[in-house]
């Protein structure tokens, strides 16, 4: 087993899958948004995640993905892939081809749809995790899939399977994290989600985590990248309070919409590669598009990238 994994810590960001004009992935878009992300100090990326539209692209072009940009990102950023499949040979295919095309890690989550009980979810992660020998990061959010993974079920993967270092949690329950994070005495990497309803950035940093997977990065990448941080001091403490109250107005429009529908109207005002949402998911219009961008406009964000 390879025994230097990726570690992820401070700014994670949950990137957009960009679509041209005609709704295909934009492969040279995505290259785009890498460099983005990389010139400005994300931490790392994750790719296909629910700010990806997993569930809207095929089997061929969630691999096409990974195989055009698992190179791309190396020696650029660190890359994660979401890999979940609704079946368990499907995703471990795709953990698979990451391994192979040179990806740091995968990113994965329950099984949408199939609401599997917590030892079918013990079991599917196990296996996948073993399938390949790169890092492996979980994603918890049961608003999207109902089921939750429950902290005694991380704690026996990160026992079991070397290679599981990171925990990306997308829940409004801090015992969910602490217990986590006790339970394996801080040695998993604890992320957690920017949505502001949640607002567990502070409370995340504050018991000993390591940093957030975040959509406002997306287009605001330095200052996630300021704010997601650890903690290694009280003048760390002082400042992520600062600038979380400062940024709340960034994340609150981030997620005013169904995550990605906001933040890809966002990246596409910003002059990057974007396209809308695929149906059903809606593309924003009218006063709302308005909104999104005088909040662009009251953080001069085109200004300060050199956008536009």
């Amino acid at each position: 087993m390879k025994k230097e994994w990726i570690r992820p810590e401070g700014s994670w960001v949950a990137l957009i899958t960009p679509f041209d004009q005609k709704g295909k992935v934009d492969i040279e878009g995505f290259k785009r948004l890498v460099d983005f992300q990389a010139f400005n100090r994300t931490s790392g990326l994750l790719l296909m995640g629910s700010t990806g539209e997993p569930t809207s692209l095929s089997f061929d072009e969630r691999k096409e993905i990974i195989s055009e940009m698992a190179p791309y990102c190396k020696d650029r950023i660190p890359v994660f892939f979401g890999v979940t499949c609704g079946a368990t040979e499907a995703t471990i295919e795709l953990a698979q081809l990451a391994q192979e095309k040179g990806a740091d890690g995968i990113l994965l989550t329950v099984p949408s749809y199939a609401v599997p009980p917590p030892h079918a979810i013990y079991l599917f992660m196990k296996e996948v995790c073993q399938s390949v020998e790169i890092a492996v990061a979980i994603y918890n959010n049961p608003a999207r899939v109902v089921a939750n993974i429950d902290p005694s079920l991380i704690i026996k993967l990160h026992e079991e399977c070397p290679n599981l270092v990171a925990d990306k949690e997308a829940v409004p329950n801090m015992a969910q994290l602490t217990s986590v994070f006790e339970g394996t005495r801080g040695r998993i990497k604890l992320l957690c989600c920017d949505a502001p309803n949640y607002s567990l950035i502070l409370p995340t940093l504050g018991i000993g985590g390591h940093g957030t997977a975040n959509v406002t990065g997306n287009i605001a990448p330095r200052e996630m990248a300021e704010l997601s941080k650890p903690w290694r001091s009280w003048e760390d403490v002082v400042r992520a309070r600062s600038l979380f109250f400062e940024y709340l107005p960034l994340m609150e429009a981030a997620y005013s919409s169904t995550n990605p529908v906001a933040i890809k109207a966002m990246v596409k005002l910003m002059g990057l590669p974007s396209g809308d949402p695929r149906p059903p998911l809606p593309k924003v219009e009218g006063e709302r598009l308005r909104t999104l961008e005088e909040v662009i406009e009251r953080f001069r964000l085109k200004e300060k990238y050199g956008i536009g």
